[in-house]
């Protein structure tokens, strides 16, 4: 092989490399305010392919109407593209819209109409949407912003298999920003089949750790609902379209 002819094909091997690469992060863009600079490449790269195992990127930009029952204690209705919010308890209905703040909230079929009482009830839905959505919808979110993904390495876990271990870490984002998880990745199928959580960064041991079970396409993507024998996310629904009334009206 002459020495041009080599070169020649090393430099379209790198070029082809290359183009693979941004294909990947054009198909599965952090978001604004990732931090990319402090973040393992190899980190980003199964996070890629977690988000392609889920149903890839363009599908969950396409998904509107996303409904969840949070271990019994809440249910969510939320509209990913406009920000409005349905989140009901035992006693109450609470509808807002979580880009802006605003909105009104019932309990026991009353309308809460104190200025304090109402702020009180939408900061606390907020923070249960946070929390909740969170707890369903985590590996949509390993680019997000605000988030630092390093890699930790590889393990084997008894009933998981070989799984890669991303560690993320926050800064100026949520209501705990000081919080640290581990997300195991199963090599084969590129999914979150575990996750430890730890209170704060500098812990050494989680506070929780709990399985990702039971994968099931809504939709056009993935959603995990079993956390454990005591922990069950259900009721899990993907919609293209809900009535608007929804979330504007308590009624059922």
């Amino acid at each position: 092989m002459s020495r041009l002819l080599f070169f020649s094909i090393a430099l379209a091997l790198v070029s082809f490399a290359g183009c693979q690469k941004d294909g990947q992060l054009s198909e599965n863009p952090p978001m604004e305010g990732f931090n990319l600079k402090d973040s393992d490449p190899k980190a980003l790269e199964i996070a890629d392919q977690v988000m392609a195992a889920l149903g890839g990127r363009k599908n969950w930009d396409n998904t509107r109407y996303i409904a969840w029952n949070f271990f019994g204690r809440r249910r969510h209705v939320w509209d990913k593209w406009s920000g409005n919010l349905r989140m009901e308890s035992k006693n109450g209905v609470v509808l807002m819209n979580l880009h802006t703040g605003q909105g009104r909230a019932w309990e026991n079929g009353q309308e809460v109409a104190h200025p304090d009482s109402l702020a009180e009830r939408l900061k606390f839905a907020k923070s249960a949407w946070i929390n909740d959505g969170y707890w369903l919808l985590m590996p949509y979110k390993l680019k997000d912003t605000g988030v630092t993904l390093k890699y930790l390495g590889e393990t084997t876990m008894e009933n998981y298999g070989p799984c890669d271990i991303l560690q993320l870490t926050f800064t100026g984002v949520g209501d705990t920003p000081q919080n640290k998880y581990w997300v195991y990745v199963n090599r084969e199928s590129k999914l979150v089949v575990y996750w430890s959580y730890f209170s704060d960064a500098g812990d050494s041991e989680p506070r929780i750790s709990t399985p990702w079970g039971n994968w099931q396409r809504h939709g056009n993507i993935m959603l995990s609902g079993e956390r454990g024998p005591n922990r069950q996310i259900s009721d899990i629904e993907v919609f293209s379209e809900l009535p608007a009334s929804l979330f504007t009206d308590p009624g059922p």
